[in-house]
């Protein structure tokens, strides 16, 4: 199949061992992030298999509809970002995997340092070091202070680990089902979402960005938060209402903040507010981009195109697309 893999900035697919699975296939990397349409058309016209990561290249009608080639889209993860019923109208299969029960440990690490960063005001102290200035403040220690953990899912179940493992107080919020599986690992859960929010002095948000998660997090919801709190988003920016993050920390409840995702990505505009906040630690969405996830990540995706091009496609999220292929 002619397969093309759209945003691999770094030329780093090619180099890793699950690449030989394209052996039989012709594949172009594409290194730069193109979002227009002409642009994208032109380059894809002879693709079959598109290989997306993650969210990076939205892929819209109005794309799709100048694809006549196209066959499958493979990915990893949610798929936001793909018109899906457009997919199944023209015969496009899109295959995702859903890695449930693969914990994203680079996301909980990255998730980790970045509380820590915070706390301890690592870049601060580093700039101050740096401009000849030695200790600019006092940072705080994690030992004995409460964690929350909102959402429990894969990548929750980790982070709350590392949270005992530095001997926090573990307070999990989220959806009912998973509030009992956090109690039944030992793990105390809030009676509210409003007690989760006061009383926590680190809040990690681990939620699905889906449309029932958009805006989960409120303005009143930050509010309730400490002066002294600190709130990381290694998830996905639409989990908290728009603009509240920035209201909030302007306000100084919570007085911290440290993120790695953003509403509009690739994020350049060196004067959004997050980028120019004191007490802010942000990160260009490196969550999930280290070697060890790219392998495990993109071993499913090639193995869906082999699954598709042997015909027997796997997690395929568009059934109805299939239509052609009984």
């Amino acid at each position: 199949m002619m397969v093309s893999v759209l945003d691999d900035w770094f030329d780093t697919v090619r180099t890793l061992p699950c690449f030989a699975k394209l052996a039989d296939h012709d594949v172009t990397i594409w290194n730069d992030h193109v979002q227009d349409t002409d642009v994208l058309a032109h380059r894809l016209r002879d693709t079959e298999a598109l290989v997306l990561i993650r969210e990076r290249t939205e892929i819209r009608t109005p794309l799709l509809e100048r694809l006549p080639k196209l066959k499958l889209i493979s990915q990893r993860s949610v798929y936001p970002h793909i018109d899906v019923d457009t997919c199944t109208r023209r015969g496009v299969v899109v295959s995702s995997s859903q890695h449930a029960d693969t914990p994203s440990y680079s996301t909980a690490e990255l998730t980790w340092g970045l509380i820590l960063a915070a706390m301890r005001q690592v870049p601060q102290q580093m700039a101050s070091l740096k401009a000849g200035n030695w200790q600019c403040g006092v940072g705080t220690s994690l030992g004995g202070k409460t964690l929350g953990v909102y959402g429990y899912g894969r990548i929750g179940k980790v982070v709350a680990g590392y949270g005992r493992a530095f001997n926090m107080n573990v307070l999990v919020w989220a959806r009912s089902a998973t509030l009992l599986q956090a109690r039944a690992d030992g793990y105390e859960t809030a009676p509210s979402k409003e007690a989760f929010f006061e009383r926590c002095d680190v809040i990690s948000l681990h939620m699905r960005s889906l449309p029932a998660t958009r805006g989960s997090v409120t303005a009143a919801d930050l509010a309730r938060m400490q002066p002294t709190a600190l709130l990381v988003n290694t998830s996905r920016a639409a989990l908290i209402e728009p603009d509240a993050l920035v209201a909030a920390l302007r306000a100084g409840r919570p007085g911290m903040a440290a993120v790695d995702v953003f509403e509009d990505e690739p994020l350049r505009d060196t004067n959004h507010p997050l980028l120019n906040m004191p007490n802010v630690v942000c990160t260009p969405h490196i969550g999930y981009v280290s070697r060890d996830e790219y392998q495990i990540q993109f071993t499913d995706i090639f193995d869906q195109i082999n699954a598709y091009a042997a015909g027997s496609p796997i997690n395929v999220v568009n059934p109805e697309a299939m239509r052609d292929m009984q």
